[in-house]
């Protein structure tokens, strides 16, 4: 391996505000700890959190990079003691606490992954946060069974491209809600069964008429506000609604009758304060369970763009248009 440069280049926030406080500047390469790596960053995912880290809104957990990226791609570049399931030069895609924008990102061992032959190493960029949230969310909290239905609203998100794929490729039928024709389009070409324009159809009858008056056996929800209420209606008899993020309000009036009559089940998590053991154990139900399907090529994140590093705030202004597709990714 090359020697470890002292300095690298970095994408940091310099203060609270929109894209254009993200800026590049040079800080020293970190040192990895006891069960921690050294990735030498070829890609760095760009995720909704990232957006409102740099507004002010999602300070880092503590103990965490400053910088924003929570998602990498590259190869290990050094080990901290310890660190046994990856060696030098291994190329790795792993979830990270922050630290992401930057030459090199410090990792934990136990949450790297091998990258699949059949991935460019963009798209493994692309793939840790995606895949973990889903898994965590649709499968571990959400149960979600072969032949059961499941509805993503924000299909078209990295998120939701990531579970039709999955969700299918495991037995299940997904629908979608989407806000344009080319986002429907994406997505059933991914494998859902219908997609709903929520800007032109009423989404709770538009399931309840895919499904035959059942409703959906498993929601993950992006966007609260009204939709709490809307996804009591739609969810079928012991219904789950996993709850991931707000992208609308994140309070609402409900009537939670709804919630007792039909035995619903409303839960949520976020993936970045959990502890690295949490997370560990994620890696180790992917591996078993779902890395297969990345290796044989059968599930792939969907790319939207990409943009160099020093770039990041033209990446974060496509992800505030909401146009976009899939993944956004920095390539470092």
């Amino acid at each position: 391996m090359e020697q470890l440069p002292a300095q690298m280049t970095a994408v940091a926030i310099s203060k609270p505000g929109g894209p254009e406080v993200l800026v590049p500047e040079t800080r020293p390469v970190p040192q990895p700890g006891p069960g921690e790596i050294l990735i030498k960053v070829k890609a760095a995912g760009v995720n909704r959190p990232d957006v409102a880290q740099r507004s002010g809104a999602y300070p880092p957990p503590p103990g965490a990079s400053d910088l924003p990226g929570l998602e990498v791609a590259g190869e290990v570049a050094a080990l901290g003691a310890g660190a046994t399931r990856h060696k030098l030069g291994d190329k790795v895609m792993s979830l990270v606490a922050g630290g992401g924008y930057a030459q090199y990102c410090i990792a934990q061992d136990a949450q790297a992954m091998a990258v699949p032959s059949t991935f460019s190493m963009l798209e493994a960029g692309a793939t840790p946060e995606t895949l973990m949230t889903v898994w965590h969310n649709v499968f571990e909290r959400g149960a979600l069974k072969p032949g059961e239905t499941l509805l993503v609203h924000g299909g078209s998100s990295g998120i939701g491209t990531m579970a039709i794929q999955l969700a299918t490729a495991f037995g299940s039928k997904v629908i979608v809600t989407v806000g344009s024709q080319d986002k429907a389009d994406a997505c059933l070409k991914l494998g859902a069964v219908r997609a709903i324009n929520y800007k032109t159809e009423d989404f709770v009858a538009a399931v309840k008429a895919e499904t035959s008056g059942a409703g959906a056996n498993v929601i993950l929800d992006m966007v609260g506000g009204d939709y709490i209420e809307r996804n009591y209606e739609t969810a079928a008899i012991d219904g789950r609604i996993v709850q991931i993020a707000f992208l609308g309000a994140p309070k609402a009036t409900v009537n939670f009758t709804r919630l007792m009559i039909k035995r619903l089940t409303h839960t949520g998590s976020t993936l970045r304060p959990r502890s690295n053991a949490d997370k560990a154990a994620m890696v180790a139900a992917i591996e078993a369970k779902v890395m297969p399907l990345l290796r044989e090529g059968r599930i792939k994140p969907v790319m939207d763009s990409t943009f160099p590093l020093e770039k990041a705030a033209e990446a974060h202004r496509r992800m505030e248009t909401s146009g976009h597709i899939g993944k956004i990714v920095l390539e470092v």
